[in-house]
């Protein structure tokens, strides 16, 4: 059941980052194509024209067709980032987890594994979910009256199933993120190397040079490396920030089981 589970949950997630993956880069394009491109920031009133004089959306509009699609993967940075935010947020629990680890332990080390059952029921989220069934197998393990290794090798192993249940969840469009880091510079470069291919043609010209092709070419080099370089730097951020938390969350676990196991390892040495 827990596979299934996480099989359509699995599909489900792939679903919605498809589907906005493709949203963005469609918002982007009529982003581009509509408010960018729209005929009252150039000079004659249309989009073949220069650029009225500090137009900054019809300055970006001439950086060319890579436009809108570093601006889809600049949206989806920024709605991974917040979707992300809001799962790892969410993975944390209701209230402090730094207050809450430190009650668990205190309760563990008491031997009070009801309390610290409670507190978990009070936190929730992904760290209290893995906490709360190894406290559930110590209880199990401590009335069937396993051995000692025997039993705390079922309670670590209970700790591992739990945490395999909640990383999926926590690291999911992370992928997405971290691909999104090199396709940013990426497609900037693509932009960039179209730009100068004009830049050069116009200067390959017989006679003089086109210079409003010159200017046209070297402008979407420009616009191009810069929005390429701006999405990159902020997938590299949200990136790095999420994977700390991550890290974070996966150590809360390891740590509150490692006492679980010891505690129980104490508790069977003082009935010896």
């Amino acid at each position: 059941m827990a596979n299934a589970k996480n099989a359509n949950g699995s599909n489900g997630g792939n679903y919605f980052s498809a589907i906005v993956i493709v949203l963005c880069i469609f918002v982007g394009w009529i982003v581009w194509n509509f408010i960018m491109g729209a005929g009252s920031n150039f000079e004659g009133g249309t989009n073949e024209g220069h650029p009225l004089p500090g137009n900054y959306l019809a300055m970006v509009y001439k950086g060319g067709p890579i436009v809108p699609v570093l601006m889809g993967l600049l949206l989806m940075v920024v709605t991974f980032s917040f979707e992300r935010f809001f799962v790892i947020s969410k993975a944390a629990g209701k209230g402090n987890l730094d207050t809450y680890l430190k009650q668990v332990q205190a309760s563990i080390a008491q031997g009070n594994i009801d309390d610290a059952i409670a507190a978990c029921d009070r936190q929730q989220g992904s760290v209290a979910n893995a906490i709360r069934a190894a406290l559930v197998k110590y209880n199990d393990v401590k009335k069937e009256g396993f051995s000692s290794e025997e039993a705390a090798e079922m309670i670590h192993k209970e700790i591992e199933e739990a945490t395999s249940l909640e990383m999926p969840m926590l690291e999911k469009n992370m992928t997405i993120l971290s691909t999104l880091v090199s396709l940013g510079t990426l497609a900037g470069l693509l932009g960039t190397v179209t730009g100068m291919i004009k830049a050069f043609g116009a200067l390959a010209t017989a006679g003089t040079p086109d210079q409003a092709m010159l200017a046209n070419g070297i402008s979407e080099a420009l616009i191009n490396t810069a929005t390429g370089i701006s999405t990159s730097a902020l997938a590299i951020v949200t990136y790095n920030l999420f994977t700390s938390k991550i890290d974070t969350l996966t150590y809360s676990i390891d740590e509150a089981g490692t006492a679980i196991v010891n505690q129980y390892r104490k508790m069977k040495g003082s009935l010896k």
